[in-house]
């Protein structure tokens, strides 16, 4: 896993994209403080660039780093979550103005899956997560339905975890606003 850590970090940090295991869906990634790096994912999903992506950190700590105000309910969510838990803030700060929605929010999830997590640590940086498929297509379950258009065009296919068959599902996705107002948007 140490390998295939680094040759994604070295990818990452040259502008490039991957292809990585996550605690969800394998995700196509960037950094996601690069501009011209979150737009290639943009162009490889052939996806619309006001449609956001989310974000991984290893840390909830690093939260304060790419948002203003981080909402106290926040804190709970995070720690009582069972399962992959994206959490949409409002005022996102310090990443790639493409991949800021309109509305200034981020989708961020702290995962707590192995190789994620230290890629993240490693990396030193959050990475885009997006699910890897061209827009309006299927989300792949599993690494055996990537199609070979997508393996193609990414700088570094991670050599890891690629012959499990189980089907994760895609995080729950909540949105939270000033005065402990949230929205569930995903179970």
């Amino acid at each position: 896993m140490k390998e295939e850590i680094k040759k994604a970090v070295e990818i990452l940090r040259s502008g490039g994209i991957i292809l990585y295991p996550t605690d969800t869906v394998w995700g196509i990634g960037c950094d996601a403080t690069n501009e011209q790096a979150v737009q290639k994912v943009f162009e490889l999903k052939q996806r619309e660039d006001k449609k956001a992506m989310l974000i991984l950190i290893d840390n909830s700590a690093k939260l304060q780093s790419y948002v203003e105000d981080v909402p106290e309910m926040a804190w709970d969510l995070i720690d009582y979550a069972e399962k992959p838990l994206t959490i949409i803030y409002p005022e996102a700060k310090n990443l790639a103005q493409n991949l800021i929605g309109e509305d200034k929010s981020i989708g961020i999830r702290v995962t707590k899956e192995e190789f994620s997590r230290k890629l993240c640590e490693q990396f030193r940086k959050p990475i885009v997560s997006t699910s890897a498929n061209v827009s309006g297509e299927p989300t792949p379950a599993n690494f055996s339905q990537i199609s070979d258009s997508i393996k193609k065009k990414v700088g570094y296919v991670v050599n890891f975890r690629q012959e499990e068959t189980t089907n994760p599902k895609p995080s729950s996705i909540i949105k939270l606003g000033k005065g402990n107002l949230f929205e569930i948007i995903r179970e």
